[in-house]
Formats: C-alpha cells, structure tokens, sequence
C-alpha cells in the first residue's frame, strides 16, 4: 500500500491536475447555465458554448444531442430539487381549514431558496432562466415539466382553487398568467430592481427580498375579487 501511495505522489503535477478537471459533459452543463442565465436561449448560440467551454461541437451533440436537450438538462438541474421540494411544502397545506392564496405562494419560498445550495446564485439563475423559458415561449421545457412534475402543478392548482374557489377556471387561468408576468419581470429585472431600490431609497435588497415582497403582491392580484 505503502508503495501505490507514493507512486500515486510521484505522478506529474499536470496529471494531478487532469484528474480534478471537471468532465466535458459538466464543462459544457456549467458553461450553458451561465450564459443562459444572462443572455437567455435563443440568445446563446451553441457555438458561444463551445468557445468558452473549450470543448468542440461534437461534443455538445455527443452528450446531449441537440440544443433543446442541453437546455433541458440545465433547467433539470434546478428543477429536481425545486420540484420535489415544493411539492413536501404544498403537501403541508393539504390540512389547513382557511387555507389563503398567500400561504401557498409562501410554500415556494424554502424550496427557492434551497436551490442556492446547487450554486451560490442558484434561486437568481433558475428564476431568470424560467423567466427566458416563459417569454421566449420554450414549449419543450413546457412539455418536460408537464411530463416529470405535472403531478406537483396539478396539487398546486388544486390548492389556489381550494383557497379561492369563487374563481372560474377561466378566471384562473388569467390571474395565474399574469402571475407568471409579474415575476418573470421581477427576476429579468431584478438586478435593476435592486439598483433602483438603492439609488432611490437607499434600501439594500437582494434576491431574497424581491421574492418577499413578489410573493405579497402576487398573492394580493390573484385573490381579487
């Protein structure tokens, strides 16, 4: 044993290195992350990725095959931990008597904010890269959410029904759109945001405190009557 460890030492520094340099497949994952998260999708071309994940194109359509799959399996890295968690959250409401429209936008919040666990800005990025899914109309995405989570969004409506049961599923349908246009606003803009917050009322926010105060305002427009 003795002998194994001190020729594994002995090895070249460069082969050291080698061995701690992260694979293509995440080279490439990290890379479309970030710039997705900045410039959006049909922004990023996949031979922006490329270039600055120092791989070659036919490692992009090795790994993944296309660039809606490569889109996917970014969002995928948020989405299965988001999802599983925020579906636990929604499953503690399932007993409240006087369930409201804002004790269940506030299940969102642990579970957003857990996802900085995957990366330091990791509520900031998957929400810009859910704000570029809506606004740049990725049905793909759509229909993958459908398919791996549809149970999660089918119990959160169920509970926005149940918590506002005047509202027609047309009505719903309408109030939840405009929902989702508020905070893709909020997240696309919320650097912005919290530049103006600062100039103009000298008031330190971050990520955490745009979605407290989005939670209060969307809760507040979808239970209008």
């Amino acid at each position: 044993m003795s002998n194994l460890k001190s020729h594994a030492s002995d090895a070249p520094s460069s082969v050291r290195a080698s061995s701690n340099k992260p694979s293509t497949q995440k080279r490439i994952l990290d890379t479309a992350e970030r710039l997705f998260a900045k410039e959006g999708f049909e922004q990023t071309s996949l031979r922006q990725i490329t270039q600055e994940a120092d791989v070659n194109l036919a490692s992009v359509n090795y790994h993944f095959g296309s660039k809606k799959a490569l889109i996917q399996a970014v969002v995928a890295r948020y989405m299965d931990v988001f999802m599983p968690a925020l579906d636990e959250e929604l499953r503690g409401l399932d007993d409240e008597s006087a369930l409201t429209t804002l004790q269940v936008f506030e299940a969102f919040k642990l579970p957003l904010f857990s996802l900085n666990g995957i990366h330091k800005r990791g509520t900031e990025r998957f929400l810009r890269l859910l704000g570029f899914a809506y606004s740049e109309t990725q049905g793909h995405l759509r229909r993958y959410t459908q398919s791996a989570f549809g149970n999660v969004l089918q119990h959160l409506l169920a509970l926005l029904h149940r918590a506002n049961p005047k509202l027609s599923d047309e009505e719903m349908f309408w109030r939840l759109h405009f929902v989702l246009g508020a905070t893709v606003f909020a997240q696309v803009s919320g650097q912005a945001l919290i530049e103006i917050a600062r100039a103009e009322f000298n008031y330190e926010v971050n990520i955490k405190t745009v979605i407290e105060h989005l939670i209060v305002f969307i809760a507040g427009g979808l239970e209008r009557p």
